[in-house]
Order: structure tokens, then sequence, then C-alpha cells
């Protein structure tokens, strides 16, 4: 069979012909993006997106008449330039914060006006970030299995300027700073404030720990297959794991009462529930008995 390859920038090497073994019943999709790799080098197929004329994205486990496609159609393609690998991204994001706040925690001369005799809600909180990135990181090696398993390069910037800038140099500047040392007023809590705040976020930190143990368990190794999930969480929101997060980043707002930590709680958890609300529409869409009472991110509310 023929199928006929554009490019959506007119370049001179397009439109191509390829011809491929099979039937539009026995050829996939993803058989077309290595027959366009092999000829083209540089279009290896993490870095391709094929569509359809009216700009449909083609899934590569499809074949090509499921997709509704036939013999002697036309496909469209388009180079997402240069990719990295998910997994590698997230280890770069993560790998800023536990860095940042070891030097802001353990160098402070170099960026205060003297030493630091750290107060011991300083020292709580040092440990709950590096713990709660730790974790991240961990994670994302043994844990996290990624539907894509590329983003275009030049996203590594943006994504890791929220964690290494809002939650890494922001958060750590104002936090370990000497207004927050063993002798300021405003570095004293008491007992039950601090193990109460440390209580919360170790709570959170589990439960978030358990919701993505519960999304691994959804997709086989290798695959993008998706399921409804059920479980700890799961029967109140459709991602319960945004919800924990957001619960135990505010208790570190509450324990520090830092505007820097605010800020970036803020913006975190304004960013999650946007792709909540996502999630959740998807979720309803793809699947006709997916629970209706639940929903996207804050139990009971939205």
């Amino acid at each position: 069979m023929k199928i006929t390859i554009h490019n959506r920038k007119p370049q001179k090497n397009f439109p191509f012909v390829f011809e491929l073994e099979g039937t539009p019943s026995t050829v996939k999709v993803s058989q077309v993006s290595e027959a366009l790799a092999n000829k083209f080098p540089k279009y290896s197929v993490e870095r391709q997106r094929l569509t359809t004329e009216d700009k449909r994205v083609l899934a590569g486990d499809q074949t090509l008449e499921e997709a509704g496609l036939k013999d002697n159609e036309v496909i469209y393609f388009k180079d997402l330039g240069p990719q990295i690998g998910w997994r590698t991204v997230f280890l770069i994001e993560y790998a800023g914060p536990l860095f940042i706040h070891s030097l802001f925690y353990y160098l402070p001369s170099i960026f205060y006006s003297g030493k630091v005799t750290h107060s011991p809600m300083q020292t709580a909180v040092y440990g709950m970030v590096m713990l709660h990135f730790l974790k991240r990181e961990l994670e994302t090696v043994f844990v996290h299995r990624f539907s894509c398993g590329t983003m275009p390069f030049t996203n590594v910037f943006k994504n890791s300027a929220h964690y290494w800038l809002l939650s890494g140099v922001n958060f750590a500047y104002w936090v370990y700073g000497p207004w927050y040392d063993l002798t300021k007023v405003a570095s004293k809590r008491s007992d039950m404030w601090l193990y109460g705040c440390i209580a919360i976020w170790a709570w959170a930190e589990v439960s978030n720990f358990i919701t993505h143990v519960t999304l691994r368990q959804l997709r086989p190794p290798g695959t993008r297959v998706r399921a409804i999930p059920f479980g700890y969480g799961f029967d109140l929101v459709s991602c319960p794991n945004y919800f924990f997060e957001t619960v135990g980043w505010t208790s570190l707002c509450f324990l520090t009462i830092s505007w820097s930590v605010f800020l970036f709680n803020i913006v975190a958890t304004g960013q999650m529930y946007v792709w909540a609300i996502k999630k959740h529409k998807n979720y309803r869409k793809e699947f006709s008995d997916y629970p209706r009472n639940r929903k996207s991110m804050f139990p009971f509310i939205a």
C-alpha cells in the first residue's frame, strides 16, 4: 500500500511517497513513523507528529484503518524539534530545589550579611523540603510511567524555572534568612503548631505516594493504556495526587508564615488545578461509566 507524507511546512524532501507491505487493517501508524525515521534519520520517531488533513493526531498503536485512513491516503508530518525524555526533565526539575535549599541552609554567609543560627522552624522546613523533592526524584525513577516518552528540549528551561526559581531561590532565600533565625520572635512556634504542621505534611506526602502507586498499577510497562483509577483518594476526586500535594505545601505555608511560600503554593495549586480539570474532562469523555460524583481536584468543591 502507498502513503503520501506531506510536511506542514513546505520542504524540498516533501511530499514523499512510502510503499508499505500490508493493508490499512494491518499497517500501524508506528510503522509509518519508523519508515519516515529510516528515510530521514534527522526526524526520529520521538520528534514526529503525524496527523490527518484536519489535524487529528494519529496514535502510534492504531492501524491505519482504525485511524480512518485508506490506501493512497495523505498523512501530514510536523517536526517537533529536538526532544528530551520526560523522566530526564523531571530529574532535572527536582534536583534544582535540592541543591538550592542546601546552599542557602548550609552557606548562609554567602547570601546574608552574617551567620544565621537556624531556628527549629527553619530546620524543620529544610528537612521537609528535602524529603519532598527526594521523594519526587525516587518516584520519577521507580514509580512513574509516562504516556509520552519525550518533550521538546526547550521545555526543560521553562519547566525547571518553576522549581528552581519559585520553590528554589524564592522559597529558600526568604525562609532561611536571619529574620527567622533562633533569636527572632518571628521564628517562634509552639510545639503543637510545629509538630501539627509536620504531621499534616507527612500525611499528605504518604497519601500522594499512595495515589502515584495506584496510577502506576493502571498502566502496564511500555504501554499507554488508560483506565479508571479507584481507591484511596480517587473515590472523591480525579486527581487526588494534586490535592495531597497542595495540602503538603499548605502545611508549609502555615509553618513558615512566609509570603514566598504562599506565592509558590498559589502558583503551583493553580497550575495543578488546570491540569486536574483537563484530566477530569478526558476521563469523562473517554469512559462512559466514569463516576459522576467525582470532582476534579478538591473534594466536594471542584
